[in-house]
């Protein structure tokens, strides 16, 4: 087993992602609040501090070289818990964005997200709606967020679904979607697809106390995936060319007609077809779940139990895999970043050569 790489101890706020540039030899951490840079050595570089809200899933672009992490902010017992880690008495408004970090400027620790000119946002629009908008239950009241919405989280370069393998990457944002077992309108995970050529013109510095609202008015595609109900949606959602598929670590469900699964898998070759929404009163185009894993046979999904992933995913395209394990310590949260190898049966295991 190859030795892991330990993340180094950062307060209370667990590790939510990881993205790796073997190339230049640096491996990020989103650490909720924080940003951390990192050698694959082990030796911290600099960090991004003074967020407010949430810092999730984090995605390098493969061809401009910036990060990009889902970033929330939202009065939920999500949002006052972190304000409460972090020892901030405010109240913030709901805003979602796409992070935009230009870690080559990262060379130093504790540098502001706010004042240091190393990180941008832009306004996802639909999120937002879709948040304050409503849903309804399993007896036809009308219940607060649609489709479950409880923000993003998941974030990902790739191609669209059907589209060849070596085609135009666009950025795929995934919902956070809340665990309420009294709705049927919840069990489906939610992919927004953005082209983000101009985005440019959206890109605004971050100001925590008057949310900038500069970004797109709708996606280009939003895409469903029948899973059924899983603890705050995606967690980690990571395209990998290897297996051509979009892999969804979350928060195993609690609905016991449903197999959830720790981990499930996009087939990115297959395109989404429009069909009727299960537990929905509306039509959507439907993502295929990939022919691999356990399948459950009272609903066909597919997926595995593979305990790990939810804190940070990262394919390299070659069949190997960098995955997180967070960890508690007297000193605060860290994470042990751990090789892994495609399995058929077990999706992942440790890499031992």
């Amino acid at each position: 087993m190859h030795q892991p790489i330990c993340t180094g101890t950062w307060g209370k706020c667990h590790i939510q992602g990881i993205a790796v540039d073997e190339k230049k030899g640096f491996i990020y951490y989103s650490f909720t609040t924080k940003l951390i840079k990192s050698t694959l050595q082990g030796e911290i570089v600099g960090s991004v501090d003074g967020l407010m809200g949430h810092l999730g899933c984090i995605a390098l672009h493969p061809e401009n070289g910036r990060l990009y992490g889902s970033l929330e902010y939202k009065q939920d017992v999500i949002g006052r818990g972190i304000l409460q880690n972090i020892g901030a008495d405010c109240t913030l408004e709901d805003a979602f964005y796409a992070a935009v970090f230009d870690v080559d400027k990262i060379t130093r620790m504790d540098m502001d997200a706010e004042k240091d000119g190393i990180m941008k946002v832009v306004y996802l629009r639909e999120v937002v709606e879709d948040y304050k908008g409503m849903g309804r239950d399993r007896a036809g009241q009308e219940v607060p967020h649609r489709y479950g919405c409880s923000g993003i989280d998941g974030m990902t370069f790739g191609p669209m679904f059907g589209a060849p393998a070596d085609s135009k990457k666009y950025l795929f944002v995934a919902y956070g979607v809340y665990s309420d077992l009294a709705r049927d309108d919840n069990d489906h995970q939610v992919l927004l697809k953005y082209d983000i050529e101009g985005w440019e013109a959206y890109e605004s510095p971050l100001n925590q106390q008057k949310m900038p609202k500069a970004g797109p008015d709708k996606p280009d595609d939003k895409l469903f995936v029948y899973t059924g109900n899983t603890r705050f949606g995606v967690q980690n959602l990571e395209y990998d060319p290897y297996k051509q598929a979009y892999f969804m670590a979350v928060y195993y469900g609690r609905k016991e007609r449903f197999p959830n699964y720790h981990l499930y898998a996009v087939d990115a070759a297959k395109a989404p077809v429009r069909q009727e929404l299960t537990g929905l009163s509306e039509d959507g185009p439907v993502l295929t779940l990939l022919e691999a894993g356990n399948c459950h046979q009272a609903t066909g999904i597919r997926g595995w139990n593979f305990p790990h992933g939810a804190t940070g995913l990262f394919a390299c395209g070659d069949g190997r895999y960098y995955i997180s394990e967070n960890h508690v310590t007297q000193k605060g949260q860290c994470g042990l970043i751990y090789e892994y190898v495609w399995d058929d049966k077990e999706a992942f295991v440790l890499r031992d050569e």
